[in-house]
């Protein structure tokens, strides 16, 4: 089970940081994946780290700016969101994946078999 957490309203240019921590399975057993998903529109891919967190991938319109990290013994991931814009506004969500080849695969949503409930994230202009 995964819950995210750490989302709230920010100014634009300002920073949040969002925690998914884990419970029920051996967290460092899969990658994290960080999606969103803002009114109207498609769930989109935003991070993924993997399972000993050696490998990040970011999407092109976050790299940057955000950062994902985690702490196996607290079984628990961290997206820091820096330098904030409007259209980052959305819905996030994190992600578990046991798939094998998910360093090829990791911006595919159906490869994630857990998924959080998300977390507001709106950021004023």
């Amino acid at each position: 089970q995964l819950q995210a957490s750490g989302g709230g309203l920010v100014q634009a240019g300002g920073s949040l940081r969002l925690s998914c921590a884990a419970s029920g399975r051996t967290f460092s057993t899969y990658a994290v994946g960080w999606f969103r998903q803002a009114p109207g529109k498609e769930r989109e891919f935003v991070a993924t780290i993997s399972r000993s967190g050696g490998s990040t991938y970011y999407a092109d319109s976050v790299k940057g700016r955000f950062t994902t990290s985690r702490d196996n013994v607290k079984n628990t991931a961290f997206l820091q969101m820096n330098s904030l814009k409007p259209e980052d506004t959305a819905v996030y969500y994190c992600a578990a994946s046991t798939y094998y080849a998910i360093s090829y695969y990791y911006a595919d949503r159906y490869k994630y078999d857990y998924w959080g409930q998300g977390t507001q994230v709106t950021v004023s202009s």
